[in-house]
């Protein structure tokens, strides 16, 4: 079945493809309803994005679209009971979650086949009192860079703030998600006015350039919204304010999550581009943006996750936090989650440590995370030979170097994504035709690739071009989140039902 028409294939350096053309005028009704089965997902998965502003919610969403699966939660710091046939899940510092189903014969088990995603993207973290006033007139954000990113791609656009609250409650401490759902601040550009060497280049200063503007301290709404004479003032001079009282974020934050602001202990907020993704382009064949790298992959596995059953391997899906800024932390995919998980899964299925081990020698893991497609403009930029394009299937993400990128996998790896250890749907059949990418070590780190032994390997969603991953907004086509998804279905990475 062809589907050229939402997904072409990659086609080669000098222009020429290998790509099949439609041979009729138009698409046939199997196409038509492909078609729109990929833009249904990707419409979803622009939804999902929509409402994960951050990292926490969404793991929190996750969370639900695995309960509504019918997916158990269980907490690290109890005792697990695990049955055959069982789905679980769990999380760590409510930014990361690893879900895991287990084979309905525990006898026989051969490994793990796993998933993985990052939940975080490039944004500006707020600081503690993070309350800057201007000359007694302008409230500014005081803010720090999270992630690398191209900077001017957050200027002059509507930004809002979003994360999670430690809320006292009675003798502890909970986690309160908050997101203010609206246009809230914004970080000014100077105009071209006040720098006329502005179209040159602009080296910029994230701790003086791109400080949002929150407020005007010395606006008083009871004055903007009426219109007074002299009589008028005389008469409501009682019902006029002493003083304007200044904005503080944390009560912005204590309001929106219904909370008084004496019982917020502590904070973790965002900025996040308050634009949604949008279907864009002459046929609506490009998706744009935020968060794309790499909510749509996380987004992606779990919707795959939930429709496998897992025949003869343990089915795992991790999303983690913190890939941005090097995976280092307890929640980031160089720490300890996924190997306690895994053998605690072991340990509660009644396994030795010697079977433990037999599981992870003929475990698969795929790491799923973006990558750059050629660039329209600089295609010079990309590889010579090697070339990804929008719409153009998954990419395999591969570099020569063992030491200084640590996610490089074998051919045979390779193979196993492309063959599916069997026959790759026609579905799926762009993944055949997909670009290898050189590029630089990704979120799995050490931690998966290396140290623990499991065959792995990098793929994901050709995107915006350039350093695309980086910006505020991204571009991809509109069925690779459904094309990952079945790809890890096909390739026997997880059993589809």
């Amino acid at each position: 079945m062809r589907i050229s028409s939402i997904i072409p294939c990659v086609r080669n350096a000098n222009g020429s493809g290998h790509e099949q053309r439609r041979q009729t005028d138009g698409p046939g009704k199997d196409e038509v309803n492909r078609m729109n089965d990929f833009r249904k997902t990707a419409q979803e998965m622009l939804e999902f994005i929509r409402i994960s502003p951050t990292c926490f919610h969404a793991v929190a969403n996750i969370g639900r679209m695995l309960e509504a699966a019918g997916f158990q939660q269980l907490q690290e710091k109890e005792e697990w009971k695990l049955e055959k046939g069982g789905r679980y899940y769990t999380e760590r510092n409510d930014s990361s979650v690893i879900a895991f189903v287990i084979p309905e014969k525990e006898v026989g088990i051969r490994g793990f086949h796993m998933a993985a995603a990052h939940s975080d993207s490039p944004c500006f973290k707020i600081k503690e009192k993070p309350e800057l006033t201007v000359e007694e007139h302008y409230l500014r954000l005081n803010t720090e860079k999270y992630g690398g990113m191209i900077l001017s791609t957050w200027l002059d656009r509507p930004l809002s703030v979003a994360g999670r609250l430690a809320v006292k409650n009675g003798n502890g401490i909970e986690g309160r998600l908050v997101n203010i759902d609206r246009d809230l601040c914004v970080i000014p550009n100077v105009a071209i006015h006040m720098n006329r060497e502005m179209n040159k280049g602009v080296e910029y200063n994230p701790q003086v350039d791109l400080l949002p503007l929150l407020a005007d301290v010395s606006f008083d709404e009871y004055d903007a919204h009426t219109t007074y004479d002299a009589q008028t003032a005389s008469e409501n001079a009682e019902e006029q304010p002493e003083a304007v009282e200044k904005p503080t974020l944390v009560a912005l934050a204590a309001e929106t999550a219904g909370v008084d602001a004496e019982t917020i202990l502590g904070e973790d907020l965002f900025l996040y581009t308050r634009q949604e993704g949008k279907m864009i382009g002459a046929k609506g064949e490009f998706v744009l943006s935020p968060r794309l790298d790499d909510l749509q992959s996380a987004f992606a596995l779990t919707k795959a996750f939930t429709e496998s059953t897992p025949a003869e391997y343990i089915n795992v899906c991790a999303v983690f936090d913190n890939e941005e800024v090097g995976s280092g932390t307890r929640q980031g995919a160089d720490s300890t989650f996924l190997e306690d998980i895994l053998q605690r899964i072991a340990e509660g299925l009644q396994a030795d440590h010697s079977s433990y081990l037999r599981w992870v020698a003929d475990s698969f893991l795929i790491s799923a995370d973006n990558a750059h497609a050629v660039h329209p403009n600089h295609p010079e930029k990309a590889d010579p030979t090697n070339r990804p394009y929008l719409n153009g299937g998954i990419v395999i993400k591969y570099h020569g170097s063992q030491i200084h990128h640590r996610w490089y996998f074998r051919g045979k790896d390779e193979g196993l994504l492309r063959t599916g250890e069997g026959t790759l749907p026609d579905l799926c059949q762009p993944f055949r035709h997909c670009g290898r990418f050189h590029s630089r070590q990704y979120f799995h780190r050490t931690c998966i690739s290396v140290q623990r032994g499991y065959r792995t390997a990098s793929a994901g969603h050709a995107f915006r071009c350039g350093d695309s991953r980086h910006e505020g907004y991204g571009i991809c086509g509109p069925g690779a989140e459904g094309i990952l998804g079945r790809m890890i279905l096909a390739a026997g990475i997880l059993k589809k039902v």
